[in-house]
């Protein structure tokens, strides 16, 4: 992926999620609580809860929410009994995409999820069917940076890989379990991330430009827009001009 293109994608992204923020909210409470559910209430000791945390920081998430959502995980509180799906399907040109959801009604969502598909030109597909082309990883993007000082703290704060491209974009690359940590060290190291997540990447993607860039953005935002769909995973690139 060229860095323009990721980059231009990455701003476009945010600005989407900027106006989606009261259901960014919603999606990070169910995720805040079933992290908690499965490893604890304890961020240090619970890397996917720490994670949950961060972005919900990041997204200036009142700690007093935070913390309900983890009382409501750990059973000091009552909450909803939310179970994880993940749907894998076909998007324009046949670009890959990857649907996880939680929910507490499996009929509802996967009706929700073929739907969206459908009505945006893509197709449901079955389990397995483009999960082997994605890879979970961290990430942390930095522009303006020392490039040689920042692989030296990325490198020593426990980082799989440190990526230079011609635009001067650098991407720190962990293992889905450190991305936390690394933030933190870089953080400390004087770096500050301009874009980072763990997520799916597409080992091999779908470049797309025009108006199949457009009709994959109605797709991936009729799914995104979708109450139970925590994440949209896609190998597309998209063009989508300035």
């Amino acid at each position: 992926m060229a860095g323009h293109s990721k980059w231009a994608n990455i701003q476009h992204k945010k600005a989407r999620q900027d106006a989606k923020r009261g259901k960014i909210f919603t999606k990070l409470i169910k995720e805040i609580t079933i992290a908690a559910k499965q490893g604890g209430g304890d961020p240090n000791a619970n890397p996917r809860l720490r994670l949950a945390m961060e972005k919900a920081w990041d997204a200036n998430m009142p700690k007093d929410n935070v913390q309900r959502a983890i009382d409501k995980g750990t059973g000091n509180l009552e909450g909803v009994e939310y179970i994880e799906l993940r749907y894998e399907g076909y998007g324009i040109g046949g670009a890959a995409v990857m649907v996880d959801c939680m929910t507490d009604n499996k009929t509802r969502t996967v009706a929700d999820v073929r739907h969206a598909f459908t009505k945006n030109g893509g197709n449901l597909g079955t389990d397995g069917c483009v999960a082997f082309n994605f890879v979970h990883q961290g990430y942390l993007l930095y522009t303006n940076a020392d490039e040689d000082a920042l692989m030296e703290a990325a490198l020593e704060a426990g980082a799989e890989d440190v990526i230079a491209d011609e635009e001067g974009v650098i991407e720190v690359i962990t293992a889905p379990t450190d991305w936390a940590n690394v933030k933190t060290a870089l953080e400390q190291a004087g770096f500050k991330a301009e874009d980072g997540d763990v997520t799916m990447r597409p080992q091999t993607t779908t470049e797309l430009s025009g108006a199949e860039a457009e009709k994959m953005q109605k797709l991936i935002d009729a799914l995104e827009d979708l109450d139970d769909v925590q994440n949209v995973y896609t190998s597309a690139v998209l063009d989508l001009g300035d």
